[in-house]
């Protein structure tokens, strides 16, 4: 990645948007797999190792790690399959690579995590299993617990996701619909050894909660799915409630089928904005890092960074890059397009009503901001003043949930295809003082 050009060389609004899109490709390449798994492998085992995995970064990491497992051990065995979202893909030697939906999980999950479970079914102490996990897991390697059908999984986890509910009550009732969630997947392996390599997409970076932790313990209950559903107005199927209801809790962290086993953290959001913080700051600007966990309502949140924007602008005589990551929530009003980072950003943009000399962009890590196919979008000054000329009003817009098409028609959006890595959402405030 070559360093970003120092900002006061850049006299330019689209020098400005090249630099910030510049700052959002440092850090996604700072969580990338192939970056991270090299220096992290675990000795061969006497027996098998076999490699299970689920999320957008899976194929990514499964490449990265055949790779150096090829390098570093040229003689030991290595197979195995991992599920990626539609579109991410890789194409591996050993390990086979399975494509499935989400973030509203489809058959060939369902298939890929009956799959899963059969592969390790057989395993023994003498073998090792390497699980890779990342966001998006929890749609990705879906299997119903029994008595519930898919159908039913599907209508919940869609209600979940327009509810406003943050990602850490979706995956507790993740995991409590589950057959192979919540650590079930590794209690099926056991005795075998699992490690298990993460990057992290949630606020937190708590290992269990990372695609709803299918080799990881879970301390919490089934009572707490009900409730959390009963909280958030979802309808819950009778099958769902007496599963939920009768109380059959997940493998906790003191059974023996964790004892050998051990977890990785290999990236998290807090390195993303680290290394953006870097680069901006080799370049000479002022950094504020408002935090890798921010949640809550994305277009909320855009209306507080903009008075907070404007409040920084008002202080400082020096050009200042506010960063932060997370993953807000929207909840689905309209009948709209658009994520949660589009949604934030037009939250901001129409609170700074054009405000001189500060521009935004809020991406999606993954490349996927939401079902759509941008991972988010950006925004300078002189974007306000083409409203009126294009008929086009923000409120409306939010009112709708329709920020995608708002930063359409304004031909903003960034489309950057699969990243293969997700740390969650990246936002970046650039801020240059007002000139007098």
């Amino acid at each position: 990645m070559n360093a970003l050009p120092e900002l006061e060389t850049l006299k330019r609004p689209a020098d400005l948007d090249a630099w910030l899109r510049q700052l959002a490709e440092t850090a996604v390449a700072a969580v990338h797999p192939d970056a991270l798994l090299p220096d992290q492998l675990p000795e061969p085992p006497a027996g098998r190792t076999f490699v299970v995995g689920a999320g957008q970064a899976a194929a990514a990491m499964a490449s990265a790690l055949e790779k150096a497992w090829g390098k570093k051990y040229p003689d030991a065995d290595l197979d195995g399959l991992v599920v990626t979202r539609y579109g991410h893909g890789v194409i591996c030697d050993r390990i086979e690579v399975l494509e499935a939906s989400h973030p509203v999980p489809d058959e060939l999950g369902q298939r890929a995590a009956v799959r899963m479970l059969e592969s390790v079914g057989g395993l023994t102490a003498d073998d090792l299993v390497i699980a890779l996990v990342s966001g998006g897991g929890s749609a990705l390697m879906t299997l119903p617990a029994p008595g519930i059908s898919l159908g039913e999984k599907r209508a919940i986890n869609k209600a979940l996701l327009r509810s406003g509910a943050p990602i850490s009550a979706i995956n507790t009732v993740r995991r409590h619909l589950s057959a192979i969630k919540g650590g079930r997947l590794a209690a099926a392996a056991h005795p075998a050894r699992v490690v298990t390599y993460l990057i992290s997409d949630v606020p937190g970076d708590l290992p269990s909660l990372i695609a709803s932790g299918p080799t990881l313990p879970d301390n919490s209950i089934p009572q707490d799915a009900l409730a959390l559903l009963e909280r958030y107005k979802v309808p819950v199927p009778d099958s769902v409630r007496r599963h939920l209801e009768a109380g059959a809790p997940a493998p906790r962290s003191n059974a023996s089928a964790f004892a050998a086993d051990s977890a990785h953290m290999l990236a998290k959001a807090s390195d993303a904005l680290a290394a953006a913080s870097d680069a901006a700051s080799v370049a000479g600007v002022q950094v504020r890092i408002l935090g890798d966990d921010l949640e809550g309502e994305a277009r909320e949140l855009g209306r507080a960074h903009a008075r907070l924007a404007l409040a920084a602008q008002r202080e400082s005589d020096a050009p200042l890059l506010i960063v932060s990551g997370g993953e807000t929530s929207v909840t689905v009003t309209g009948d709209g397009r658009g994520g949660r980072n589009v949604e934030y950003l037009l939250g901001l943009f129409a609170a700074l009503e054009g405000a001189p000399g500060i521009h935004a962009l809020a991406i999606d890590t993954d490349g996927i901001d939401g079902s759509e196919d941008n991972a988010g979008a950006q925004f300078s000054p002189d974007d306000w003043p083409r409203l009126s000329k294009q008929g086009l009003d923000p409120v409306a817009y939010l009112a709708r949930n329709d920020a995608y098409s708002f930063f359409a028609e304004l031909e903003r959006l960034i489309v950057t295809g699969p990243t293969r890595t997700n740390v969650n959402d990246f936002r970046a405030i650039l801020i240059l003082p007002r000139q007098s």
